[in-house]
């Protein structure tokens, strides 16, 4: 059998998919960055059975300071054995049917995930996926709806403030992974918002590095175009967002996306 045919056996049947195991390891990234997680979905009932080891690795040398200081706390690592709702089945299992799988081992430098599936009839396969950046992308809202589920995080929200001599515009945007809903407030009145557009905008929205030396605290009066990502601080969209990537302008992206929500 030649490879093409045995990375195209790997594939079982979508609608004959009982579990589903997610396993990550992050690789050579040093401490306190490093971590492995594994997350454990089981179909077949009105629910998801879930569960989620999480684990940061190799902290051992490093001081209580050293991990605080990088936003990290002293007690990270996560256990979680439960339900998430019915909603997540079929991202989850459509993202399974669109992947192509690799033929490669996963670099132990660079980590990456790695799949087990098991389908109604008893057969299990193990593979890795090629599009890794998606998996990684799903495993981690995955996560974030656990948190939300077991009141580990509350719902993300961001506050997006346009102000101007004429008008001023607030937009709220709370983000709840357990059930894949947004909910948009404008100026206070409930707005409809896609789910995976708003996410992109989520994603640019956490692309930029943000000055805190010029952050406030305060609600800005001034004209200007400001953020504010849920721990009380707003950002002037001009002067405390910084692009790291010259090849990407996240700020633009990022005030782009919020226009369009008020469109």
């Amino acid at each position: 059998m030649n490879t093409r045919q045995t990375l195209a056996s790997m594939h079982l049947k979508t609608e004959d998919i009982s579990r589903l195991e997610i396993e990550y390891d992050s690789g050579f990234i040093p401490p306190p960055f490093s971590h492995i997680f594994k997350i454990k979905l089981g179909f077949g009932k009105k629910f998801i059975d879930t569960q989620l080891y999480l684990e940061y690795t190799h902290r051992e040398d490093l001081t209580e300071e050293e991990i605080l200081d990088e936003g990290f706390t002293l007690n990270d690592d996560f256990t979680y054995q439960g339900e998430i709702p019915l909603i997540w089945e079929e991202p989850i299992k459509s993202l399974y049917a669109k992947s192509n799988w690799s033929n490669k081992k996963l670099n132990e430098e660079e980590g990456g995930i790695k799949l087990l599936v098991k389908d109604i009839h008893g057969k299990i396969v193990r593979t890795i996926p090629a599009n890794q950046q998606d998996w990684m992308i799903l495993a981690q809202d995955v996560i974030q709806a656990i948190y939300e589920l077991s009141k580990k995080e509350a719902p993300l929200k961001i506050n997006y403030l346009i102000i101007n001599d004429q008008t001023k515009t607030s937009i709220e945007v709370q983000m709840k992974f357990s059930i894949r809903t947004v909910d948009v407030l404008i100026d206070g009145k409930q707005k409809t918002a896609d789910w995976e557009e708003t996410k992109k905008l989520l994603s640019n929205v956490f692309t930029p590095d943000y000055d805190y030396g010029i952050a406030k605290e305060q609600k800005p009066t001034k004209s200007g175009e400001y953020i504010e990502c849920g721990d009380g601080f707003w950002h002037d969209t001009q002067k405390g967002l910084i692009n790291l990537d010259q090849d990407y302008n996240a700020v633009k992206h990022i005030r782009e996306g919020f226009h369009r929500l008020i469109e």
